[in-house]
């Protein structure tokens, strides 16, 4: 019984750290921090990914709290 209490909780880290280097990420794209080279588009598509990332996490998020 222990060994799946310590598997979930470790579960639930690892989705968690998942999700805030997700948003780390998408926040970083937005403000600039994290750019994209200009044959890739640059600034633009960067600030637009990291919208995408953000959106989807939110999703992810909201759908990981509803299934449980």
């Amino acid at each position: 019984m222990a060994k799946q209490q310590s598997s979930t909780v470790l579960t639930f880290v690892a989705w968690l750290t998942g999700v805030i280097v997700s948003l780390a990420v998408g926040f970083g794209m937005i403000g600039g921090t994290l750019d994209l080279p200009s044959w890739l588009g640059g600034s633009t598509v960067a600030m637009l990914a990291g919208w995408v990332v953000i959106v989807t996490t939110a999703i992810g998020v909201v759908l990981a709290i509803l299934k449980k």
